[in-house]
């Protein structure tokens, strides 16, 4: 009788990890058709300034490097904190490296609301231009992800004070760790795409 729950949680740990993979992958492709479509519309939209601010004038590279390094970090520890959950057993191990990468993923979104409020100032408003339209779109969608990503965390956390790393927990982690290393690739994108030659050409 005893043994009943833990039993019964790894029966549904596996019949969500068969039934879920299919729909998550599904969800993670339509993520990528998103962001494909706002790429190009950026891309059409790349020398439709009408007249207002462009990229050398609103684009701080120091500040969207510092957002890259936070980002690439919180992939990392991302890593980490999986390795920490599938090898080590470690459920303290794995909730520090969770935090930090929620920490890091935070820290990435207040340098980017800077940006966007430094942008805004200086006139850079989505309404300004073709251009800034598809800027403000494709950066921003990318920002809800990391936000949503964030609050997914904090659920995380809250599970695994409730049952631990039970597989059906481990199977939600690694769903939440493919999903923060795809925001990382899309953002690789982004500073390399917006604002790497954005500025430079």
């Amino acid at each position: 009788m005893s043994n009943a729950a833990p039993e019964s949680r790894k029966e549904a740990a596996r019949s969500e990890a068969e039934e879920a993979l299919f729909g998550f992958w599904v969800f993670l492709m339509s993520d990528l058709i998103i962001f494909s479509m706002l790429f190009a519309t950026y891309a059409t939209m790349g020398h439709s300034l009408a007249g207002g601010p462009g990229p050398h004038e609103l684009f701080d590279l120091g500040s969207a490097a510092w957002e890259t390094v936070a980002l690439l970090l919180s992939s990392f520890t991302c890593g980490l904190a999986t390795l920490a959950m599938r090898y080590d057993r470690s459920t303290a191990k794995t909730l520090f490296w969770f935090g930090v990468t929620l920490m890091l993923g935070l820290a990435f979104l207040s340098l980017e609301l800077h940006d966007f409020f430094t942008m805004a100032s200086k006139g850079g408003v989505p309404s300004r231009s073709g251009w800034l339209s598809a800027s403000w779109a494709l950066i921003g969608t990318h920002g809800l992800h990391v936000t949503s990503g964030c609050i997914w965390m904090v659920i995380m956390f809250a599970q695994v004070a409730k049952f631990g790393l039970d597989p059906l927990v481990q199977t939600r982690f690694m769903r939440l760790a493919l999903f923060w290393h795809f925001l990382d690739i899309v953002w690789i994108g982004i500073f390399s795409i917006v604002y790497l030659l954005g500025v430079l050409s």
